[in-house]
């Protein structure tokens, strides 16, 4: 049952994810001629929509994206599996997620400063 859960604390779960995230894919892109290496993603969402199923906020504040190898793309000669246009792709989509949960967490703090400027 999902109970009421501070939302600063999942945009700012999300961030983190999101900051892991982008190194990951900095990494994967660093070693794109890297004879052997498999390309590493992060498991996020899944592991924050059951903490919050469960309204485990304590799990939430220290909830961190798990790194995984998805194994998706084709291995080239080099036994590299890196995608150039993939990571490209995340890194777009990554981005946008980002500054998603950046303007979230300001609107956020605007309304409380917005709240205490108020006069009663």
């Amino acid at each position: 049952m999902i109970k009421n859960i501070d939302t600063n604390k999942l945009l700012e779960a999300g961030l983190r994810a999101e900051s892991l995230r982008q190194n990951v894919i900095a990494g994967n892109i660093a070693n794109i001629a890297t004879p052997n290496y498999k390309s590493v993603s992060v498991k996020f969402e899944e592991a924050l929509a059951k903490a919050i199923e469960q309204g485990k906020e304590k799990e939430i504040s220290e909830l961190k994206g798990e790194l995984y190898t998805p194994r998706k793309t084709a291995v080239n000669s080099n036994g590299n599996d890196v995608d150039l246009d993939v990571e490209v792709s995340e890194m777009v989509k990554n981005t946008l997620r980002h500054k998603t949960y950046t303007l979230l967490l300001k609107k956020r703090y605007f309304q409380i400063r917005e709240a205490i400027n108020t006069k009663a």
